[in-house]
């Protein structure tokens, strides 16, 4: 079908594993992918060898580190026309650095697009504003090599010098690609990763799926920033994942030295691949050699949380085993000597214990790092989210419901909220139900059997109506909690509904709690997310039906106070959780709940950005603020500043 009579037509064998692309994960690049194959003979062995790459050891491995079943997970192999590119790329269509969504970005080399996903060539950077189309940042890398059809291989060729620092792809081909993009991202409802190529002037999509890396990035007025412009800049780069991290460095030339380095340490190499993962995992900071903001070691090291600086073109050269750096992964620098800012990604805290009346929680979503946050100065989870567990399991709950196979989702939920439990074990651990929209429902394994498309998800089929309308996946989750407080014996574990939108939807989905058999006691709290203006207006009869406490989702509440979605980059600038109509919610919750003696928290974005809006939450009398890790120290000194001085009044 892809080639005329008489001759065979080069095709590309590409790999899309279950295991990939997941709201949480993605490490793209676990199996394999076969370019300018040609012949019946030689897609049949190409296909064979890409279903083998399921078990290489780089696949098992991120599969062990994801809680994957090797068993469960599928394969599918596409064969498709190959493009044989003139020029090749990757598009985002959200600055992947910064989550900026009024960007989108474009990275470009001539050539195959694979030296650019493996970081092996550092491409020429584009940046277009995604209202206007206009172009508003150029930045033109130099290439020495492009890889190429030679004969029956695909061999990498040198390029002149002339050729290798010019501009990539023309201005005209950049506002076409970004486009497309926009008519993805439209698509999808869903921020972007795609793959492009270009033949003979002529523009091909070759691959999409949903950026998996999207982190909010968090700062704070209030935490003292150095001066690095006093520092001695060692090497620059591109940024490609934001935060300040310190330590030794270790040159690793290949992956076969991965074992050499130690925890802590910043990792350096020329480019990286899937097979460096496990000392990726262990390292404070990545620099490589080669690569753009769309390479492996970038789009790792955001979904690990940790700086990465890439295309330094000879960091390998100048930084040696051993000596200590700071690396900044917000400016792309890398400067002699340690820091003393404090690190964005999860260290432990060093101050000392400070108490506070107002109990300061943590959000929290990811298995892996509740031992680790757990010995922070934290007095338990004030939201764990049933998202990222839910995605890393992979498939959609009411697949295994049809399946027979509901109980593998019920035993490895609560396997995972059971490591929240154990972890933080005798504080309160608040496992918030699953708030899927239906768009991100979708996104799962079988997903698209099950859910309705519909034009605004954030006001669609989601939180309690679903589990009143369709109460099978929460059932399911409750069996979890069920197995958690009473098998595993972890009575800290608490639970949380989301997006209530009347005083009848609480009142069923209580039936259906105590119909499955928990009940409230003073040692199994139920709360209510306030995230609908409603909850503020009628919170006294919500209260009356009976539940313990009420924690504020400040993103949901100030989009649908203000009208605004925070999401959209042409009102984006309207979202805003310190308007006054915010705040006069804010205070009303809490003076409500005060009033009727239940507790009252806040889990939003909010209190993690803005210490002045802690200082006011805490003078109203909020009974618990929850925060990101990262944001835990900071926020536990403004309280015990503020409280210190309402003391004192």
């Amino acid at each position: 079908m892809l080639s005329g009579v008489l001759k065979n037509a080069l095709v590309a064998v590409r790999s899309s594993a279950t295991a990939e692309d997941l709201p949480n994960a993605s490490f793209a690049g676990q199996q394999e992918t076969y370019l300018n194959v040609a012949g019946e003979a030689n897609v049949i062995l190409k296909i064979k060898e890409a279903w083998a790459s399921l078990f290489n050891a780089r696949a098992i491995f991120y599969r062990h580190e994801q809680h994957f079943d090797h068993f469960k997970i599928g394969i599918a192999i596409p064969v498709q026309k190959m493009v044989e590119s003139d020029q090749s790329g990757v598009m985002f269509t959200i600055d992947p650095v910064t989550n900026d969504k009024s960007k989108i970005v474009i990275e470009a080399i001539y050539g195959l697009g694979e030296l650019i996903v493996q970081g092996a060539a550092t491409p020429d950077h584009y940046e277009v504003d995604k209202k206007e189309l206009k172009i508003t940042n150029k930045i033109v890398a130099h290439q020495a090599v492009m890889l190429k059809k030679s004969g029956k291989e695909n061999k990498q060729v040198r390029l002149d010098k002339s050729k290798g620092t010019k501009q990539k792809i023309s201005d005209s081909q950049i506002k076409t690609l970004a486009e497309l993009g926009k008519k993805l991202e439209h698509h999808y409802y869903f921020p972007q990763d795609s793959e492009w190529a270009i033949e003979g002037g002529k523009v091909y999509i070759v691959q999409t799926r949903p950026i998996t890396t999207m982190h909010a990035q968090k700062k704070d007025g209030k935490v003292p920033v150095e001066d690095f412009s006093k520092k001695t800049v060692l090497v620059s780069g591109a940024p490609a994942s934001p935060g300040i991290a310190s330590g030794p460095v270790r040159v690793l030339k290949s992956a076969k030295e991965i074992g050499k380095i130690l925890p802590g340490e910043v990792l350096v190499a020329p480019q990286t691949n899937p097979d460096f993962v496990p000392a990726m995992k262990k390292a404070s900071a990545i620099v490589t050699d080669k690569g753009g903001r769309t390479s492996h070691a970038a789009i790792v090291s955001r979904e690990l949380g940790i700086p990465a600086v890439v295309g330094t073109e000879n960091a390998t050269q100048k930084l040696q085993t051993g000596l200590v750096v700071t690396v900044n992964g917000d400016k792309g620098e890398i400067y002699k000597g340690g820091s003393t800012t404090p690190v964005s990604h999860g260290a432990i805290s060093s101050l000392p214990h400070i108490k506070t009346a107002t109990r300061v929680y943590v959000n929290l979503a990811e298995p892996e790092f509740a031992e680790k946050v757990a010995q922070k100065q934290v007095d338990g989870v004030g939201l764990l989210r049933a998202e990222f567990m839910m995605a890393g399991i992979g498939t959609h709950p009411k697949k295994l419901i049809k399946d027979h196979k509901k109980q593998i989702f019920v035993s490895k939920l609560a396997e995972q909220i059971g490591v929240f439990a154990k972890a933080f074990s005798p504080r309160p651990v608040v496992y918030r139900t699953s708030d899927f929209k239906t768009n991100e429902y979708r996104q799962l394994i079988g997903g698209r059997d099950f859910e309705p498309e519909e034009p605004n998800p954030m006001l669609g089929f989601r939180g309690a109506y679903r589990y009143i309308h369709d109460p099978s996946v929460f059932e399911l989750e409750l069996d979890a909690v069920k197995i958690v407080r009473n098998k595993m014996g972890y009575k800290n574990l608490w639970m949380m509904i989301p997006f209530v939108r009347t005083v009848k939807e609480l009142m069923e989905v209580k039936k259906i709690i105590a119909a499955n058999g928990l009940y409230r006691s003073p040692l199994f709290k139920l709360w209510m997310m306030v995230e609908i203006p409603s909850n503020v207006i009628l919170l006294e009869e919500f209260i009356k039906v009976g539940i313990d406490g009420v924690s504020i989702g400040s993103n949901d509440l100030t989009m649908l106070l203000l009208g605004t979605d925070r999401d959209n980059s042409e009102v984006a600038a309207e979202f805003d959780e310190r308007n006054e109509a915010v705040e006069w919610a804010l205070q009303k919750v809490i003076t409500t709940c005060h009033k009727h003696a239940i507790t009252s928290s806040i889990c939003g974005q909010a209190p993690s950005q803005y210490p002045d809006l802690v200082e006011k939450l805490v003078t109203w009398g909020v009974t618990s603020v929850s925060v990101s890790p990262d944001a835990v120290d900071t926020t536990r000194k403004t309280i015990a500043d503020v409280e210190k001085h309402l003391l004192h009044k």
